[in-house]
């Protein structure tokens, strides 16, 4: 799949050619079946949705051009990574997505084909998991393109959070690590929705969160206070090619990392699930254990910043 240049070198062919008004209408035709008519989507200033059954989840995440994808990304994967980032965040906590709206600020020269080809990538994503994109709005942003989903969920059960992690609990992550940009894993991963939904569903996992910043950045976030992981360099799970820094730092892996209570009966839940998931990978990493008291061959995560967004120097 070849990609296609985001803008455009003459006025001909791009959003400053169209207009705002002929562009949200061929937004919306772009979304098709994945965008209902208004009230319950685009064309009134609010959408009407019916609320959550159970408890509902919010979450928001950009997807900027040169820092999310580039121009090899095509834009079809472009769109569908758009909200694929934000259904790993609902995965994370056991929910279940329900509906979106997208805000796009983006320059006058952006080719009007590569935007209904990243339109036609976010509806088929839609699709696929039954959230229906139910509005936004459009803006100039000079220079640039960024796209911000607006995902809502709902948990009917068990939410799973970041906190909840003891000392001795297991710490178990999900598929392989590392190379995301080289490999297109950044935007050909797949959210783990159904994995995250059976998780919270297993009394044994204490906590979880999506590895999207680098698995040792993303740990950290998951350490109580007063312990540490105690993480062993040979049970990393890495992609093919992929060195420990790679795997523990590259960022974008979009798997989950979580932590299940140390008295509990592992080999029963890895039995469970290999056979609910015999596709994905599950790996049990190490343990957390009282800060200071890491052992000596464990590999040591500070080493590993992992990505972030706003680093110093």
């Amino acid at each position: 799949m070849s990609a296609s240049p985001l803008f455009l070198p003459t006025r001909r062919g791009t959003v400053s050619s169209s207009g705002e008004g002929a562009l949200i209408r061929s937004i919306r035709r772009w979304l098709g079946r994945s965008s209902p008519p208004s009230p319950r989507g685009i064309g009134d200033d609010c959408a009407v949705v019916r609320p959550a059954r159970g408890r509902e989840l919010i979450t928001v995440d950009p997807l900027v051009g040169g820092v999310h994808f580039d121009h090899r990304t095509p834009a079809r994967e472009a769109g569908a990574k758009l909200l694929k980032r934000n259904l790993s965040d609902i995965a994370a906590m056991g929910g279940t997505p329900r509906v979106a709206v997208v805000a796009l600020a983006l320059d006058g020269r952006t080719s009007l084909a590569w935007l209904a080809a990243f339109h036609k990538g976010l509806a088929r994503e839609a699709r696929r998991h039954a959230v229906l994109i139910v509005g936004g709005d459009v803006t100039r942003l000079d220079g640039s393109f960024v796209a911000t989903l607006t995902l809502l969920g709902e948990a009917r059960g068990r939410i799973l959070t970041r906190s909840g992690s003891r000392a001795g609990d297991w710490i178990y992550v999900t598929g392989a690590l590392g190379r995301s940009l080289p490999t297109g894993h950044h935007h050909g991963f797949e959210p783990r929705l159904a994995e995250g939904a059976w998780l919270a569903r297993r009394a044994e996992v204490r906590a979880m969160m999506d590895v999207s910043d680098g698995l040792a950045r993303d740990l950290a976030t998951l350490t109580p206070r007063g312990l540490a992981p105690a993480v062993y360099a040979a049970l990393v799970p890495r992609r093919d090619g992929a060195s420990l820094a790679e795997a523990l730092g590259d960022g974008e892996d979009y798997e989950l990392v979580f932590s299940v209570a140390s008295r509990s009966r592992r080999p029963k839940l890895e039995h469970a699930w290999k056979r609910a998931f015999p596709r994905t990978r599950l790996t049990c990493l190490g343990r957390f254990v009282k800060a200071g008291a890491v052992p000596p061959d464990a590999v040591t995560l500070a080493e590993h910043r992992g990505y972030e967004h706003h680093a110093t120097a």
